[in-house]
């Protein structure tokens, strides 16, 4: 006989929310929503996907992953947006971002979330990024953002502090989310896991990275030129906000004059006016 679940057990919130953006990359997309279902502890999580857009059958998957609270939006509005627009929708305490050419293992959602019940002066956590052979793929920036990444070489197996990890796979207290009351959305697609960074160091409070976590990032080596510009203004938002106004406005002028003199048109036609990936592009 099949002990009954207690009414307090079917309505126990979820231990972590796990929010996934995506935009045209269906394959990636089942592959990442298809690594989170066989996740430990999978009736514990609530796993929402917002869509931006897509139009290659993204948003149609729903019928695959009926567990999967699915967000549609009608056009593109960036990663950031749907990022706040995706924990705002969540209801544990503790919040996974993942993009969605990321897939992770069966233990990262568990092990990730012990981390953070057991620290509380750690404010997110992360796996270690791995390719598709199994090595350390491109994870760790610098601050002010460059748009540079370089993998991540912990030395053992104990969780270690980092200043600023992409945000392909990351761990947050929502709490903290709140005590900011959003990631700012004057950033479209790039920059927001760059501020958020700064705002956990500003607050005195950490980043761990798992090494014995993983999670298989597969990332890209070209960006259009309407994305290399969303990174270019959203460079000039960091440095405006944190080293003023102006270190903002030479940011802004590089912005425009760096794809003038290299003669990347397409690039300028964005950065000129100031367009990001935010919604309001045509």
């Amino acid at each position: 006989m099949t002990p009954q679940k207690k009414p307090e057990q079917e309505n126990q919130p979820p231990h972590v929310s796990v929010v996934v953006v995506s935009h045209n990359r269906v394959d990636s997309l089942r592959r990442c929503l298809d690594s989170i279902e066989k996740s430990e502890g999978r009736e514990t999580l609530q796993v929402i996907l917002v869509d931006n857009g897509s139009f290659d059958g993204s948003a149609q998957l729903d019928s695959a992953f009926p567990k999967v609270q699915f967000i549609r939006l009608p056009k593109n509005f960036g990663l950031t947006k749907a990022l706040n627009i995706g924990w705002r929708a969540a209801d544990a305490e503790y919040v996974l971002f993942l993009h969605d050419d990321t897939e992770i293992e069966p233990g990262t959602v568990p092990r990730l979330a012990e981390v953070l019940d057991a620290q509380s002066d750690v404010a997110a956590v992360c796996p270690l990024l791995v390719d598709s052979e199994g090595r350390p793929a491109p994870q760790l920036g610098a601050l002010p953002p460059d748009g540079q990444w370089r993998p991540a070489q912990p030395a053992g197996s104990d969780p270690v502090q980092v200043e600023y990890p992409r945000g392909a796979a990351l761990m947050m207290r929502v709490f903290l989310i709140k005590a900011i009351r959003q990631i700012d959305e004057r950033y479209g697609q790039f920059g927001s896991d760059a501020d958020l960074a700064t705002q956990i160091r500003r607050g005195g409070k950490k980043i761990l990275l798992v090494p014995t976590v993983r999670a298989r990032h597969r990332g890209r080596d070209e960006y259009t030129p309407f994305e290399r510009a969303d990174f270019r203004l959203g460079m000039a938002v960091f440095l405006g906000k944190y080293q003023g106004f102006g270190a903002g406005l030479r940011a802004r002028l590089a912005a425009v004059f760096a794809p003038l003199l290299s003669f990347r048109l397409s690039e300028l036609k964005y950065t000129l006016p100031g367009q990001k990936i935010d919604g309001t592009q045509s």
